[in-house]
């Protein structure tokens, strides 16, 4: 008999309810016996890898993606093991429908195809009793926690409590990339209501029906959560921002990352993969070979944008020994208004976060407003989409690179897919097969000018669920910005030349566990050298988190 069913009380029906025990056709004759479930399930014992022939079959036959979702989904409710079996043996199929971008149509349907509640829900009315919610949670060996005010999900804008689906997604990689136990993780919401008027008037729609809450009050409930999560769950819960609005994501991370073991993965978790594809660049014969030597142009100056151009700056500075402030020189950001200028800032108000990217425009002539003439008078060697807006990386946008660059270096790293700034056939047809690619969203294979590619996906997941791994082995007491410098470098390092052959700066995704297991090792290791630790050190760093590592097997 399984360890995993010994350790129930449950008998009968009650097991096979449970998705964290039942086995459906998989429990042993005697295991039925044991259980009194014996008849209550077909004669046959099956293993589980003919029982996952038999789901994959079943999900490939679903119409569309997010039927495979929803399909997913209830499998998760029917039986844990089983769900993340599929979808680890199965990474590259299963990934964009569990995560971006057929989490982004699942949000949007949140209230409409809500099924079973995953996870906790606290709305700004429940000020003053977030301990005591947080402790209805039925464990207490929570080690990681996810969180969203459902403000900016992905591209797709203001989706309210509907963007429960981003953290739930989140945090099945966490189990699925790096074996992170999913008892061990717990997605929350906080709903303080939404600025969406279609989901204002939907009857179906299931959170606060009222314009948000800001200011002291919602930052005060922040507040109040992340104690009360060190409160119930102890004082190295991971505590993970995703998906806050420009206005208070900075701020947030900024007031919290110093007392707390957290971070924000559209600021520094998309900054982290991006960097990596970045220095994996590098190797790249006509490519630049330092990134002090990169004149790097976002389009789109938000989280993402801002986070990664931050992050590379510290790189630069790291490698390079000059400060920060010199290493932002040759990075720019394009807004809604034009080529962020340090003449912008004297005429207008800048938001915070873009005023150390406010650089000196006088040497450049032209129109600095439209992205084209950005990029023939600036002369980036690599562009950079984190706008949302799809189709913003023009032919022309494109071709002027290829004119400029013997490398040119594209990422559109806007998701879902259908908000990506170019495509991966635009931007190898345009380049005359000669650009680095790396999108948000995967686009699988393109054929262009006789050549084939399988492009690079700058996603996160190839961050997140690593670094938390070593995060949660350390028991960190914060996550310092040389971390994230650290783990992009470890993600570069992973790049083989069959990646690099197939046109891609980032390793195969069938080889996430291995990579995020790297990674973790890696973070642990430099908390242990930062005294950031509250573990104490093992001797052998990689056995402690390969013992901390589940598999999915019965």
């Amino acid at each position: 008999m399984t360890n995993k069913t010994m350790k129930t009380h449950k008998l009968g029906k009650d097991v096979l309810l449970d998705p964290k025990l039942n086995k459906g056709s998989g429990f042993t004759h005697q295991e039925r016996k044991h259980l009194k479930i014996h008849g209550l399930v077909p004669h046959a014992v099956e293993t589980l890898e003919l029982q996952l022939e038999r789901e994959l079959r079943n999900l490939r036959m679903k119409p569309n993606d997010l039927e495979k979702y929803v399909y997913l989904m209830e499998l998760l409710n029917r039986n844990e093991t089983l769900f993340y079996r599929l979808v680890v043996d199965n990474i590259k199929e299963c990934m964009p429908l569990v995560y971006t971008p057929t989490v982004g149509a699942a949000c949007e349907s949140y209230s409409h195809i809500f099924s079973q509640p995953k996870g906790i829900y606290i709305s700004i009315k429940d000020k003053g009793n977030v301990k005591q919610i947080l402790e209805n949670w039925p464990t207490k060996n929570v080690k990681a926690i996810v969180f969203t005010d459902g403000e900016r999900i992905l591209g797709l804008g203001d989706l309210g409590i509907n963007g429960m689906g981003i953290p739930v997604g989140k945090l099945q990689l966490y189990s699925a990339c790096a074996g992170i136990p999913p008892s061990q993780c717990l997605p929350v919401v906080i709903d303080n209501g939404t600025e969406t008027e279609k989901y204002l008037k939907d009857p179906l729609y299931m959170g606060l029906k009222q314009k948000r809450v800001r200011g002291k009050e919602f930052n005060d409930l922040i507040e109040e959560f992340m104690s009360s999560c060190q409160q119930v769950f102890g004082p190295s819960v991971l505590l993970q921002f995703e998906d806050f609005g420009n206005s208070t994501a900075f701020g947030l991370l900024e007031q919290t990352r110093d007392r707390y073991t957290t971070f924000n993965d559209d600021i520094q978790g998309t900054a982290c993969v991006a960097l990596a594809g970045v220095i994996a660049s590098l190797k790249i014969n006509g490519a630049p070979s330092k990134l002090a030597d990169h004149r790097i142009l976002f389009f789109g100056a938000g989280e993402a944008g801002i986070g990664i151009g931050s992050l590379i700056a510290y790189a630069i500075s790291h490698e390079d020994g000059v400060s920060e402030e010199q290493a932002r020189k040759n990075i720019w950001f394009v807004d809604s208004q034009g080529l962020i200028t340090e003449q912008r800032h004297k005429t207008s108000s800048l938001k915070h976060h873009k005023v150390p990217f406010a650089h000196d425009a006088s040497a450049y002539s032209g129109d600095l407003v439209e992205l084209e003439d950005i990029v023939k008078s600036l002369k980036p060697t690599m562009i950079v989409g984190v706008s949302a807006q799809p189709g913003k990386f023009t032919e022309g946008v494109i071709r002027a690179m290829a004119d400029i660059n013997q490398v040119p270096i594209i990422f559109a790293l806007s998701n879902p897919t259908h908000k990506c700034e170019c495509t991966a056939q635009e931007a190898y047809d345009y380049t005359n097969q000669r650009c680095v690619f790396a999108s948000g969203s995967p686009f699988g294979t393109v054929s262009s000018g006789g050549k084939t590619f399988e492009p690079g996906q700058g996603n996160n997941a190839y961050i997140f669920p690593g670094l938390a791994l070593g995060v949660i082995a350390a028991k960190a007491k914060k996550i310092p910005e040389s971390l994230f410098y650290e783990t992009a470098v470890c993600l570069a390092g992973q790049v083989t030349k069959d990646d690099y052959a197939r046109g891609s700066i980032y390793p195969k995704l069938e080889r996430i566990r291995e990579v995020s297991f790297n990674i973790a090792v890696g973070v642990a290791q430099s908390c242990y050298k930062l005294n950031l630790a509250r573990e104490k050190k093992h001797k052998h760093i990689d056995k402690y988190i390969r013992s901390k590592i589940t598999n999915f097997h019965y």
